[in-house]
């Protein structure tokens, strides 16, 4: 059963019936048809993401191939790990060669920068604990008692949250802290547009962190910038059928604000996330490795949780370095639309998954992983 906007309805379908429906060969086909139908003549079409979990469903479902030539999908800067400034990972590092437990997540420990790696640290004996939730990193301050733990905390607003309720909630032992590399999307998408020959037509907004800020804190880009803007999922019938709204739009010259997600994105999002996000943080501008100082997109722990922040306790207080990227690395030039990896003479040659050189292959939301891992078509 379809619902008018063409999405499957809820009441009807099962989680796992959901997947199998929007993953439905004749669902894609038909939506791919659509795309074709709504495609203007005698005109190049560039849509951006800046979501990795979309780049890993746009590849791994060859959606790409299905698609008009003159309609373009490129991924922008949506890999936290990616973007996150070597020097802040060199805090962390820093940290641990002083005999504190680092806790973050999995792919943050084998990021490559000028100071070496967390992988490193852990291959010579330093306390490296990757986590599956912030909580994990509590338990671990908990079970030892005698060491200094800190949360590596990185990420977009989808992991903001979780944080952010971690800090706000309390109740936390002596010997944790937090050293936070969070950044807010919306600003970083604003740059882009402001970036001379990166051109772009019309934006999808990533699905997960909409559940968390809401559909309207994309507002602002039909409003101010006449930009298109479709929220989409994740599976391959929800991305077609956010480029569809895209085309619709483009092609009748409007713009606005399409949430395709309307299953999990609610407009205000989630309300007591949003409010424990503010309570904990302060926004400021901010650093994204590879393209540079954003404005109001990084977020700070208030002064009220100083207690919780490793950077006042410890001391600890990093410059950004022009040197963020290792030389020939084009992780840059990937992030912001303007070349896709196999462009890159690096790429799948002295950079791979294995031995990644440049931090787009480094997660498994980074554009050059992905492309290394499905393929370049």
């Amino acid at each position: 059963m379809k619902t008018e906007s063409g999405n499957p309805s809820d009441k009807t379908l099962k989680k796992e019936d959901l997947f199998r429906y929007l993953r439905d060969p004749s669902l894609v086909s038909g939506l791919a048809d659509a795309i074709r139908a709504e495609m203007p003549r005698n005109r190049h079409i560039k849509v951006m993401h800046v979501c990795g979990s979309h780049e890993h469903s746009v590849q791994r479902w060859g959606l790409r191939g299905l698609l008009p030539e003159d309609l373009e999908i490129v991924a922008g800067p949506g890999c936290p790990v990616c973007i996150c400034p070597a020097f802040e990972i060199g805090e962390a590092i820093s940290l641990a060669r002083e005999g504190v437990i680092i806790a973050t997540y999995g792919d943050m420990v084998r990021v490559p920068t000028p100071y070496g790696s967390l992988m490193k640290e852990k291959a010579g004996g330093a306390g490296i604990q990757v986590i599956y939730s912030p909580m994990d990193a509590v338990a671990t301050a908990r079970n030892n008692p005698d060491k200094e733990v800190v949360f590596f905390s990185v990420g977009f607003e989808t992991t903001v949250a979780p944080a952010a309720a971690l800090v706000v909630r309390g109740d936390l032992p002596d010997n944790f802290s937090l050293l936070t590399s969070h950044r807010l999307t919306p600003p970083a998408m604003e740059l882009l547009l402001g970036i001379g020959d990166v051109h772009i037509d019309g934006f999808i907004a990533p699905g997960h962190v909409s559940v968390i800020v809401g559909s309207e804190a994309w507002g602002v880009f039909p409003r101010a910038y006449n930009m298109p803007v479709a929220v989409a999922g994740f599976e391959p019938a929800n991305i077609l059928f956010g480029l569809l709204m895209l085309l619709r739009q483009i092609k009748n010259g409007e713009a606005r604000l399409d949430n395709t997600y309307t299953q999990v994105v609610r407009p205000e999002g989630n309300p007591v996330a949003l409010k424990a996000i503010e309570k904990a943080f302060d926004v400021v501008p901010a650093w994204w490795r590879g393209i540079g100082r954003v404005p109001r997109s990084g977020l700070v722990l208030k002064p009220d949780f100083i207690k919780v922040d490793a950077r006042k306790k410890f001391g600890i207080a990093a410059s950004p370095e022009r040197t963020e990227l290792p030389p020939g690395c084009s992780c840059h030039l990937v992030m912001l639309g303007k070349i896709y990896p196999s462009s890159c003479p690096l790429f799948n040659n002295k950079c791979t998954p294995e031995t990644p050189y440049g931090p787009c292959m480094v997660s498994q939301e980074g554009t050059c992983l992905i492309w290394s891992k499905f393929g370049t078509a």
